[in-house]
């Protein structure tokens, strides 16, 4: 079971790296009531048979995690954010790539915490295999609508190998500052 909505983001994002694709993007939004993600791949995509599939916690392709007889990340998505009074979307085309949308309300008690947003930020910077991570956060409060974009390849560009210890110490003040900013302002 994942502990907060950032755990299912990196789940369902590992996902999306996982599936070949070159570019992945990712939409953060959060309201005072609602936290929303949006992730778009593009890569190999499922057809219907496989999209059912992946929606049932009892049936696992055998490939990804070869000891696994079950595959939990989309149907832990699905039930965390029905329960928490939310709701999701999947669309996907073979060969072209995946669209995930999950909503949860964080007004109700069910409603995991939302996490830690800039670690959830930087472990997805961190997956290897995309050509281009690109990241849009959006924070919408009574004050007015903060948001921020990035990509790993501007992020690399700045601070170079993003495995190097003192560009992940950058790294990870910049995402905190980012988050920060937005906190101030409000």
């Amino acid at each position: 079971m994942h502990f907060t909505l950032s755990d299912l983001v990196i789940d369902i994002t590992q996902n999306a790296v996982e599936s070949g694709a070159s570019l992945v993007e990712l939409e953060i939004r959060e309201t005072d009531k609602e936290f929303r993600f949006i992730l778009k791949d593009n890569g190999r995509g499922m057809n219907q048979h496989e999209l059912e599939r992946a929606v049932d916690p009892f049936i696992s392709d055998g490939k990804k995690h070869p000891h696994r007889k079950v595959g939990l990340g989309i149907p832990f998505l699905i039930q965390t954010s029905l329960q928490s009074g939310g709701g999701y979307d999947l669309h996907s085309e073979k060969d072209s790539g995946t669209m995930v949308t999950a909503w949860f309300d964080l007004t109700l008690t069910d409603t995991p915490p939302v996490g830690d947003i800039s670690g959830m930020l930087r472990t997805v910077m961190l997956f290897t295999g995309p050509k281009e991570i690109n990241i849009r956060r959006s924070r919408l409060t009574g004050a007015g609508e903060k948001s921020y974009k990035t990509s790993k390849s501007e992020l690399q560009e700045v601070l170079g190998d993003l495995e190097d210890a003192a560009s992940l110490i950058l790294l990870d003040r910049y995402l905190k500052s980012m988050e920060e900013d937005e906190e101030r302002e409000e």
